[in-house]
């Protein structure tokens, strides 16, 4: 927006004050911890990288061909990244909280020499040559990269070209996507963290399903250098956690300037888990939490905890505009970035074949007319600036995750949203992007369901202060699935 100021460049990243604790006895409970537990026991000697990898491969060889998590599992790489991570923090050459973490990467990144199928059968055997950015970061943080976690195909749904990937809460339903692999491995205890993407809810939808706490950055905060564009001005790059604090350490790291991605942007990232929250202005849409606006008792009591917090409640309302319209932007991006799958008649190898699916939306939205397009376009930038002035008001804004259109919102204007597990509740299985609600005489499973923060562009301190004390609050972030 022309006039505004953003954070200056620089990273400082403060975690909450507790005590790490003792190393557990169980693989399972060390497997579960957050990544906050992790990085204090590698640092500290308390478990070496190498034995937290191999924790991870043996849950990996066990658990991961149920849930259809990962499309390879790269184990001799993981602990040749381990023993070196080991090496380094003996002599004193400690990287930071990253070093020696086992993480899965959304099988979209490029990685040298490792195939990167995008999740699509006419991709199944494509390998790169050179490593993603956001790879080549976390090589530089120490991590440790356990393998290529699953997506839905060229970045829509759960269902990719061998299988369809699994809620580890309840495997008879997928886990949502495009990020499926990345949230079912990360919710499972598969590993210590996860990357995924994010067009339109591929952070969001999976994290609410599988119960991860999935941050989806500002618009170019992360470089998408080697990886797969969907739609060049809506992709993001982000960090799905089992917490909060988890995803601030995994941005830092990844985020920053990148040549190679001319959107990517050199915007500070500060966040300070013990600065106080009295003095944010904290919005939230009343709408949002009525009945007919799809609101849950989840939603509700997470709102009644942010009162409980003594936060500074600010009431907003959004303008009734035509906002699902935006998507057809989305539509015709992608179509155009896949228009050679098409014309090749290569999209009849897609697996996913439905109406919705994007064999037929890559054909459908070819109607769409160029005069369409740039309104459309035009449109987005009026959104732009009424987010600009809704943001201009709060620090944050909490609400629902898909209510009021606030999903499709900002991922076009590029705000950030934070969702974190909010509570759980009981629903017979449900199709990829359906809620469920129980009401029929199918069995029954506990699910989890987030909550989200908004908050202003370059702004993510801002939205996990408030997810840190709504998380602290709700107390139902250490419940694990059985597997």
């Amino acid at each position: 927006i022309p006039g505004k100021n953003y954070p200056e460049s620089g990273t400082s990243v403060l975690i909450a004050a507790s005590a790490v604790g003792a190393l557990p006895s169980s693989d399972e409970d060390i497997a579960f911890a957050p990544l906050t537990a992790l990085s204090g026991w590698v640092r500290t000697g308390a478990i070496t990288s190498l034995e937290l990898t191999e924790i991870y491969l043996k849950r990996i060889e066990a658990i991961a061909p149920r849930l259809e998590c990962f499309v390879m599992v790269t184990a001799d790489l993981a602990r040749e990244e381990a023993a070196r991570a080991d090496r380094e923090i003996t002599s004193g050459n400690y990287r930071g909280p990253l070093h020696g973490i086992p993480y899965a990467v959304k099988d979209l990144f490029d990685t040298a020499n490792i195939g990167t199928s995008w999740g699509a059968t006419p991709y199944k055997n494509r390998v790169p040559t050179s490593d993603s950015a956001v790879v080549e970061k976390l090589r530089e943080a120490g991590g440790v990269m356990l393998g290529k976690a699953t997506l839905g195909a060229l970045a829509y749904g759960d269902i990719w070209w061998g299988g369809k990937t699994r809620n580890p809460w309840n495997l008879e339903e997928g886990s949502s996507g495009s990020s499926a692999g990345p949230a079912s491995a990360t919710a499972a205890g598969l590993c210590g963290f996860s990357i995924g993407t994010e067009t339109l809810g591929s952070i969001v939808s999976p994290s609410n399903r599988c119960g991860t706490t999935g941050l989806r950055p500002t618009f170019g905060r992360v470089s998408r250098r080697g990886a797969m564009a969907l739609c060049w001005t809506l992709d993001k790059a982000g960090p799905i956690c089992r917490s909060v604090e988890d995803t601030a350490l995994v941005l830092a790291a990844i985020q920053g300037r990148d040549d190679g991605d001319p959107s990517s942007i050199s915007q500070g990232f500060r966040y300070d888990g013990n600065a106080p929250l009295q003095d944010m202005r904290v919005g939230f849409l009343p709408a949002a939490f009525e009945d007919d606006g799809g609101a849950t008792e989840i939603d509700k009591n997470a709102l009644r905890a942010a009162r409980d917090l003594g936060l500074n409640l600010v009431e907003l309302s959004l303008p009734d505009l035509p906002y699902g319209i935006l998507v057809q932007q989305l539509l015709a991006e992608a179509a155009a970035s896949f228009e050679e799958l098409t014309l090749s008649d290569r999209d009849d190898l897609m697996v996913w074949q439905e109406s919705r699916a994007w064999p037929n939306s890559f054909r459908t939205v070819r109607f769409l007319s160029a005069v369409d397009l740039v309104n459309i376009d035009r449109f987005r930038r009026q959104v732009m600036g009424i987010m600009d002035e809704v943001f201009s008001q709060v620090d944050a804004l909490i609400g629902p995750n898909f209510a009021q259109s606030m999903l499709t919102i900002t991922n076009f204007t590029g705000q950030p949203q934070l969702a974190l597990r909010a509570g759980f509740f009981d629903s017979p299985s449900r199709t990829g992007f359906g809620n469920g609600d129980g009401a029929d005489d199918r069995p029954t499973y506990s699910v989890p369901q987030s909550f989200s923060v908004w908050a202003p562009l370059f702004e993510e301190g801002n939205a996990l202060r408030v997810g840190l004390a709504l998380e602290q609050a709700l107390g139902v972030v250490n419940r694990r699935p059985s597997l």
